[in-house]
């Protein structure tokens, strides 16, 4: 059962991929402009997924999870 006084939210998710499995000045910067954006919106970064995709388990992408809460 829902509890209708706990606050309820919804995410959105923004995949950003990596040259060679590292997070470049140009990537870092990308990741900034994304993450303010979302802030600007109402969104609050809650984690940054980056699975071992790549060979020696480096990430070839990161995951960036964000959430806020739905009004009402």
């Amino acid at each position: 059962m829902v509890n209708p006084n706990r606050p309820r939210y919804e995410c959105t998710f923004v995949n950003l991929s990596l040259r060679g499995g590292f997070l470049t000045s140009w990537k870092r910067d990308e990741y900034r402009e994304v993450v303010q954006q979302h802030a600007d919106e109402g969104w609050r970064l809650v984690q940054a997924f980056a699975p071992a995709l790549g060979v020696c388990g480096a990430a070839r992408q990161v995951d960036l999870i964000f959430e806020r809460e739905i009004d009402g």
